[in-house]
């Protein structure tokens, strides 16, 4: 009881965090009259991202022992497969929810920035996948361009025609110190960058909060480690991304929501993939190819329904979740 009680107080931690955290960089990009693209697939996306990709590094930069490379390799994989199937599930299932609020379940995007990520993102991950398995000889190469086109990336995306963000609530914080007494002045520089690292630690700290009591309850219920490992961590890492996403969907902020997913996708799959290249054997087998292989459907699905019909439905994000339970079907049978 107590496991499942911290397990729902980790859950609350991370939505007010989530909110907290979206409300924080929408005024950082009204302050520098930063557009969609930049506010949700370069600072929201690579914010949310930094704490997953630190795990991994660390777990193959600590020693030499191969177990640890395998659970570095691992989480650097499933990284981009949770994003593009479970996280475009949950947004595609929140619009879905919402829709007569919204008034239907289109997507509505900036048909440019999403293709721009998504395009970016399948051949790159592809690359890094697939050519490895016939030039091992050719990793190194494959990580240095890796890292020059996320470089790319960031500099299309910073120069692209893109709406600015509007940001109409007021920052969280201006209205705490406010009630305290405290005037900082709205959309101060230091509150804005105060609250938007507070939230982070604090969505850090309830990701890392889920996964500790999820396995102590997965043990405790006679659940397989590895299977809980497989499953159940990558899904509660990608939770701060998973929960910004969401919480921008519902406020119908879709651009912003999207952006923060695929955003994170092309970050996921270029620096630390760079690492995983240089620093492990890098041998993609099995289940490790699987998860790749649907990660690059799941973006291609949505891709194609963005090119030839102009848009992205709820229900073409949904196909993701699909995916992801036949992935969980292979692995457990």
């Amino acid at each position: 009881m107590i496991q499942i009680l911290w397990l729902l107080v980790s859950l609350v931690l991370i939505l007010i965090a989530a909110e907290g955290f979206t409300n924080g960089v929408e005024a950082l990009g009204k302050k520098f009259s930063l557009s969609h693209a930049v506010v949700g697939s370069i600072l929201a996306a690579v914010g949310t991202a930094l704490p997953e990709t630190i795990l991994p590094i660390v777990a193959i930069l600590s020693g030499s022992a191969a177990v640890g490379k395998e659970i570095g390799v691992g989480a650097i994989l499933g990284a981009p497969f949770m994003l593009s199937t479970l996280a475009f599930f949950l947004v595609g299932l929140t619009v879905v929810l919402t829709h007569k609020k919204r008034g239907s379940y289109a997507v509505r995007v900036e048909r440019q920035s999403s293709r721009r990520d998504l395009l970016f993102f399948l051949p790159m991950y592809s690359v890094a996948v697939f050519v490895p398995l016939v030039l091992p000889q050719m990793k190194t190469v494959i990580a240095c361009g890796l890292v020059l086109g996320y470089m790319a990336y960031v500099y299309l995306t910073v120069h692209a025609d893109s709406a600015t963000v509007e940001h109409e609530e007021g920052l969280h914080f201006d209205k705490l110190f406010a009630r305290i007494g405290i005037t900082m002045g709205t959309y101060g520089v230091f509150t804005i960058f105060l609250q938007v690292a507070g939230m982070l630690g604090v969505m850090v700290f309830g990701a890392h909060l889920f996964v500790k009591n999820t396995e102590i309850i997965s043990l405790q219920l006679g659940f397989n480690p590895m299977l809980f490992a497989l499953i159940i961590a990558p899904i509660a890492t990608e939770l701060p991304e998973k929960f910004n996403s969401i919480n921008w969907t519902i406020k119908g902020k879709d651009s912003l929501a999207i952006g923060n997913i695929t955003g994170a996708m092309v970050f996921q799959s270029t620096f630390p993939v760079s690492v995983g290249l240089l620093m492990t054997p890098w041998h993609m087998t099995g289940m490790a190819l699987l998860s790749a292989g649907i990660a690059l459907t799941a973006t291609a699905v949505v891709l194609a329904e963005l090119t030839f019909k102009k848009r992205i439905s709820a229900f073409g994000l949904m196909f993701g979740g699909v995916l992801y339970l036949v992935y969980l079907t292979a692995l457990i049978f």
